[in-house]
């Protein structure tokens, strides 16, 4: 679908066992094999730019969007901290990060760039970009995670991405770093013994997966609500992510899905997953979640007479 600004996106686990130790068990090995035929595929496409949007990059107020030209650092995990040390030097697409930014102010969203030496680029986003783009052959933009924000504003942050990509004539690469579950295991374990925290986590990520294979984007976006009861993890790993992947992609289940690799990483569930823009579709229905243009902040339930 050559009108389509997104070539096709990564759904991809921000754990550092595939980078620092993918021969710890072969789960690890299937997740660095899968980064690896990523990478493949992305340097075979004429991409202009990997657009990332990182779960283990939380904000508070409002969303932030990497806009350093040139971030350098050496990143160390703060879970896995014993695994070494994550050096890293990206190439940052600055015009787009402005652009996006001004995309976001106008849709009613509250933005800003962060551009200075130093600034902690978290553990998902070193993880992706260093398996992902490894000689920085394509730019690319860093969103973080709003751990506040609701649905509404979650669709337009990802819309304003898309306004950005068709205004600046670019092609990306999108790629969405979150657990399935994540449910960690509370004590050290060795690598052989990793696994999936509990049956429940285990049968829920499958339901998940089964739809990632089908390409059904919008439907885990609509479903992410029931998955999140379900699985009782937390919400910016759960569902924002296939919420501003639904809605930078395209709102449809229109996609060749395809579940490269899935493995436990200290009891999280952990996949590569590859969608594809496709003409087809399955499961096509009436969903029910509004659909949302611009951000007008938070709806105030009780009457403002009544607080008086």
């Amino acid at each position: 679908m050559s009108d389509e600004p997104v070539l096709f996106g990564f759904y991809v686990p921000p754990h550092p066992q595939p980078l620092l130790s993918p021969d710890g068990n072969d789960g690890y090995a299937q997740l660095r094999a899968a980064f690896d035929t990523a990478r493949q595929r992305i340097d075979e496409s004429d991409a202009d730019i990997i657009l990332v949007y990182s779960t283990t990059w939380p904000s508070i107020v409002g969303h932030q969007i990497q806009a350093h030209p040139e971030p350098e650092w050496t990143h160390v995990d703060d879970d896995f901290h014993f695994l070494g040390s994550m050096p890293y030097k990206f190439r940052m697409d600055v015009d787009f990060a402005n652009g996006y930014k001004a995309a976001a102010d106008a849709r009613g969203l509250h933005a800003r760039t962060v551009a200075y030496h130093g600034f902690p680029i978290d553990t998902g986003s070193v993880v992706a970009l260093s398996l992902l783009n490894p000689d920085n052959r394509l730019p690319a933009c860093i969103v973080s995670s709003n751990i506040y924000s609701n649905r509404a504003e979650t669709l337009v942050l990802g819309k304003a991405a898309r306004d950005t990509l068709v205004a600046q004539g670019k092609k990306a690469i999108v790629v969405v770093v979150s657990s399935l579950s994540n449910r960690m295991f509370t004590e050290h374990i060795e690598p052989s013994e990793d696994r999936i925290h509990s049956a429940k986590d285990e049968e829920w990520n499958q339901k998940i997966l089964e739809f990632f294979a089908d390409g059904r984007l919008e439907d885990i976006s609509q479903l992410s609500r029931d998955i999140h009861g379900q699985m009782r993890v937390n919400k910016v790993v759960t569902y924002k992510p296939a919420w501003w992947m639904a809605a930078t992609m395209g709102q449809h289940n229109n996609y060749d899905g395809e579940v490269m690799a899935y493995a436990a990483l200290h009891g999280a569930g952990g996949a590569v997953i590859q969608l594809t823009p496709t003409a087809g579709s399955i499961g096509d229905k009436e969903f029910d979640e509004d659909d949302v243009e611009y951000y007008r902040g938070d709806r105030n339930v009780l009457d403002k007479g009544m607080l008086e």
